[in-house]
């Protein structure tokens, strides 16, 4: 059999949801979607003002479509849930990026601030997915199953906490879930898969782009000495919600430039 690129890559009638898609990392997945051909991309965040910039700008002819959400709350979460399903009878795609980070030393750190990145981070993925399963279960099949992307950061995987305890933590456990769904939803043709992101410019390592000798400090520890690019992380996700990942589930996928080689 001839392979061929676009039904190996192309998300042609596909429906996705990005959560802060409005963004960063989201942005760059929700644009990759668009690109591949995807029906209609829902992206959602609390900033109903950039979600509808980044809508337009990706999709002149309003295949993206933004929805303000709080996903600050399980209610929250529900209610985004709710929304998707008075739009659509089924969910091919959910990528659960939406995230929170928080630096303060460990002995005097905020209880409410490590709340707040647990429940983005963590919480809500958690009943966002559950609240969605019967429409990513309308949109599985065994050939072609529904695909749950997790993006958790490479922050998860290393030891170094560079003062955002919470943020490390719940996106370990972030990965630990992922491979918890993938091992539950199997059998229901759902896939389950993490991102593990290292640098990429986004508003939280705007501190670090806009400082010339620290971001040659943070590139020279990057193996491939460079930060990631739109394109990085668009294939990534592409790969696991196309055809060409059709087949890989519970896979903790590194996009650090070797980053996480460096694991002390």
């Amino acid at each position: 059999m001839t392979l061929q690129i676009d039904r190996l890559f192309g998300l042609s009638g596909k429906v996705a949801l990005v959560t802060g898609g409005g963004r960063g990392l989201g942005k760059m997945i929700a644009e990759g979607f668009i690109a591949a051909g995807a029906a209609r991309v829902y992206i959602a965040s609390r900033n109903a003002a950039a979600l509808e910039e980044t809508a337009a700008e990706i999709s002149g002819e309003g295949r993206c479509i933004a929805l303000a959400a709080d996903l600050s709350t399980v209610a929250g979460c529900k209610a985004l849930a709710a929304e998707i399903s008075s739009r659509e009878t089924r969910l091919d795609m959910l990528v659960n990026n939406s995230g929170a980070a928080w630096a303060a030393p460990l002995e005097n750190f905020p209880e409410h601030a490590w709340d707040k990145v647990f429940q983005l981070n963590l919480k809500a993925p958690f009943f966002l997915t559950a609240a969605l399963l019967p429409l990513l279960g309308a949109a599985a099949t065994p050939g072609d199953p529904a695909r749950i992307v997790n993006v958790g950061s490479v922050a998860g995987e290393v030891a170094k906490s560079l003062g955002a305890y919470p943020y490390g933590l719940s996106k370990g456990a972030l990965h630990q879930l992922t491979q918890m769904m993938a091992a539950e939803y199997a059998a229901r043709h759902i896939t389950a898969n993490a991102l593990a992101p290292g640098r990429f410019p986004s508003k939280m390592t705007k501190n670090i782009t806009e400082d010339e000798n620290l971001y040659a400090e943070e590139v020279a520890a990057i193996p491939l000495g460079r930060f990631g690019r739109l394109e990085d992380i668009a294939g990534a996700a592409l790969f696991l919600t196309s055809n060409a990942g059709a087949y890989v589930t519970g896979v903790v996928l590194p996009v650090d430039g070797g980053a996480a080689l460096n694991r002390g």
